[in-house]
């Protein structure tokens, strides 16, 4: 029997649905997980801002790992959690990597505000983790990735992984 999956992809695809263009995709393994992180790096754009969201373990550091091979970034990327947030600039003359880790930030956007992402934003790509309710500001267009996993005991690696596009920037997602 298959282990029940988290499912806060159908909240967020709801909230947004008039906006929006959702795209569901099945992830195996940590492996193809890194590889959609270099897909997706492929149509990101200096600006774009990059929402995670999904449990702990679910795999949303090791998207953004792919998402920084993709970009062509210097340096490991590893979870920020302790440092909140990581810069990683570019070997191939694309946009830095702006790598934040929210969990531990308890306010909106007034406590990002020290981290100067509006300042990083239009010449970087943006990612944050568990950035719902505290960065949505920061951008009329962005990409929210929501990753399921099985919950529970389960040595499951399969991930639900929604995309979803809101704004005009994201109209095209429906053909990545």
């Amino acid at each position: 029997m298959e282990a029940p999956h988290n499912s806060p992809a159908t909240e967020l695809a709801e909230g947004a649905a008039s906006a929006a263009v959702t795209l569901k995709l099945a992830v195996e393994s940590p492996e193809q997980m890194q590889a959609l992180g270099r897909r997706i790096a492929g149509i990101l754009l200096p600006g774009d801002l990059v929402m995670l969201t999904g449990e702990l373990g679910a795999g949303k550091t090791t998207l953004t790992r792919g998402l920084g091979e993709g970009l062509g970034v210097r340096g490991a990327v590893t979870s920020p959690t302790f440092v909140i947030a990581r810069v990683h600039p570019s070997l191939t003359g694309g946009p830095a990597l702006v790598h934040v880790d929210a969990y531990r930030l308890g306010g909106g956007l007034d406590e990002m505000e020290d981290l100067d992402l509006d300042v990083s934003l239009p010449e970087s790509v943006v990612v944050v983790e568990w950035g719902d309710g505290k960065v949505e500001e920061l951008s009329d267009d962005r990409l929210q990735v929501v990753i399921d996993r099985a919950v529970g005991d389960t040595d499951d690696e399969r991930r639900e992984v929604t995309l979803i596009g809101i704004g005009a920037r994201w109209a095209g997602l429906g053909e990545f």
